[in-house]
């Protein structure tokens, strides 16, 4: 097919006048009946991969997707663009599965999402013998894969169900996040035969990494949410417990949020769900059981309340945000507990039935290594951006200059007295108990603390007990990890993990080492002002498009992002066209929506403009 067909389509349904890296070769690929593997950042544009084949072959293309939320996204977005749509999964009753099968064999449809389970069932399986299905797509590939984060049985059942098709169609795998191990993986079990992969790069310019380290981040939580009360985002946290509770707070706070997680019931969940995608809610609260595949585009951020258990599973969390290419913020709110949480989460985690006991081990000990990889990130002074391309293999530069490490004034600062402190009280620890102690129990000796195990150990007889109590123990622990980091330390990798002074600490302890740190200039928060925050032509103008896309959105029950996403609307606002031809010049708009909108947003720039002249 020529590009230029391809471009036409991409235009008219998409509004997008040329491709983004990476896509092109796998349409081509596809369209020459060859398998892909598609390894593609959120909002690098994945589903146009096996959208223009899909528009361009005959028959009907399989898309093959985990979860129900994401099929009606998908669904609602390409119907409003002018493709024919539809979805097949449990939330169908059987008249309405029997309807959509019977539009299929007319030719009603082009594109039909299914959940995996589905694949299995007498009643699909006979419907796929006799359809001509030109195309399958795997989207959320990696959950084929048991080294991924998001493993779901149901996908090994994939591969069976293309080898028993009268002719088995060209198969395409997509994914965002997928190390080594997992691409090796997708290939296998799903049956890809010789196909095309490409990995276009993890970075999403358009995000602004932070990690911050609040005092109390209750109170840094709603500051920052105040501070935004136009824009919609996401905040996880790693437990029920803690959705609950941070949750109950900003909603005493008159917060437009609300939560979801596995404990509530389906019917909430759903309702939630749609509260936040119709802009209804504004701050989603969850745990990481809540955003696989969640196409609301106008995410402006997403804040991790507390540490997620591996760089994976953040990097497609905080992806979550930006992904119609506008600009967006990344938080991680980061406490030394939340690493014990994550070990636990790890340790007690439900066992893969599929797996041996040496497997499960080996899943153990790889999670325990990611988990000390993503403390890496939360710690580093370094590069933000360059510590996460460089987890997925991928180069950069040394400084993005979007991110709270390269936005900061940092200063190096001399913290022998306090190193010696420390190392002293680890010493006179290993003299008084063989075996050492932890972290906790060390920060609490030099705190000068009461609490009863401290107390019961003699530990307040040290010379060392309460030498730094007037230093805050966050303070204390980040001189403990860079002593770790700088070799003076080591901490064992036991399930209790202890510390122990090294021959180096000598050096500082006896003969004049001395010990610097660098570290933030100021103790308080960095100011997203900082950030390259995009800031529209004429706000009062895009407020106003805003405002006409959620009264449409509302009118038609859709979200206001299917209208026009965060990023349309910017590129409305710079342009301000007030003629169909350069109306279509604007991102994101195509035939189909420069049809059924262009006049209403044109007549809005005409007043608009008039009421500025």
């Amino acid at each position: 097919m020529s590009t230029i067909r391809k471009e036409e389509l991409l235009k008219r349904y998409f509004g997008h006048t040329a491709f983004r890296p990476g896509q092109e070769p796998l349409i081509d690929a596809l369209l020459q009946g060859r398998d892909v593997l598609g390894v593609m950042p959120t909002g690098a544009g994945k589903s146009v991969c096996y959208q223009i084949p899909a528009l361009l072959l005959p028959g009907i293309t399989l898309v093959i997707s985990p979860l129900i939320s994401l099929m009606k996204d998908q669904v609602t977005a390409l119907t409003q663009a002018g493709v024919a749509a539809a979805y097949i999964n449990s939330s169908l009753t059987y008249p309405q599965y029997a309807e959509v099968l019977r539009k299929v064999r007319q030719g009603a449809y082009t594109i039909i999402y299914v959940a995996p389970e589905r694949l299995t069932t007498d009643a699909f399986l006979a419907f796929a013998q006799t359809a001509q299905i030109s195309l399958i797509a795997v989207d959320e590939a990696h959950c084929v894969s048991q080294w991924g984060q998001d493993f779901r049985p149901s996908y090994l059942k994939i591969a069976e169900f293309c080898r028993n098709l009268p002719q088995r169609p060209p198969v395409g795998a997509f994914t965002a996040t997928a190390t080594k191990e997992v691409k090796e993986d997708i290939v296998r079990l799903l049956g890809l035969r010789d196909p095309l992969t490409l990995t276009t790069g993890f970075d999403r310019p358009n995000l602004y990494f932070s990690v911050e380290t609040p005092k109390k981040k209750d109170l840094w939580l709603a500051s920052y949410l105040k501070s935004r009360s136009e824009q919609s985002g996401i905040v996880y946290c790693s437990t029920r417990k803690t959705v609950e509770k941070v949750c109950g707070n900003l909603q005493r706070l008159g917060l437009p949020v609300t939560r979801y997680h596995a404990g509530l019931e389906d019917e909430e969940r759903r309702t939630n769900q749609e509260d936040f995608i119709y802009d209804r809610a504004r701050i989603m609260v969850a745990t990481n059981a809540f955003g696989m595949g969640i196409d609301k585009s106008n995410v402006s951020f997403v804040v991790h309340y507390n540490m997620p258990k591996n760089m994976e599973s953040y990097y497609q969390e905080a992806g979550r945000a930006g992904r119609d290419g506008a600009r967006a913020e990344c938080v991680l709110l980061y406490a030394p507990a939340d690493v014990q949480t994550a070990r636990f989460l790890i340790e007690n985690i439900e066992d893969n039935e599929n797996l041996t006991e040496e497997e499960r081990a080996l899943v153990r000990e790889r999670d325990l290594q990611r988990l000390g990889k993503m403390v890496g990130y939360c710690k580093t002074k370094d590069c933000l951006r360059h510590y996460i391309l460089g987890y997925f293999g991928e180069q950069s530069s040394l400084h993005c200059q979007n991110c709270s490490n390269c936005s900061a004034e940092m200063q190096e600062y001399d913290i022998t007295t306090e190193a010696q402190k420390i190392l002293s009280c680890v010493v006179r620890v290993e003299r008084k108990y063989d075996f050492g102690l932890g972290v906790t129990q060390i920060v609490r000796t030099l705190t000068g603390s009461k609490d009863m195990r401290i107390l019961e150990l003699g530990l307040d007889q040290l010379p060392t007990y309460g030498t730094m109590h007037k230093v805050e123990r966050t303070t204390i622990r980040r001189y403990i990890d860079h002593l770790i980091d700088q070799g003076y330390l080591t901490l064992t990798e036991d399930k209790y993990p202890v510390l122990h002074t090294t021959e180096k600490a000598k050096d500082v302890l006896f003969h004049g080492g001395k010990v610097t740190i660098v570290d933030r200039k100021q103790a308080k928060a960095v100011s997203f002002a900082t950030a390259k925050v995009a800031v529209p032509a004429d706000k009062e103008l895009y407020n106003t498009l805003s405002a006409l896309r959620y009264k449409i959105a509302n009118l038609e029950g859709v979200p206001a992002f299917v209208v026009f996403s965060n990023a349309t609307l910017l590129d409305m606002a710079a342009k301000q066209p007030v003629i169909r031809p350069e109306f279509l010049q604007v991102s994101g708009v195509g035939d189909r929506k420069a049809e059924r909108y262009g006049e209403a947003f044109m007549q809005c720039i005409r007043e608009w403009r008039k009421a500025h002249a």
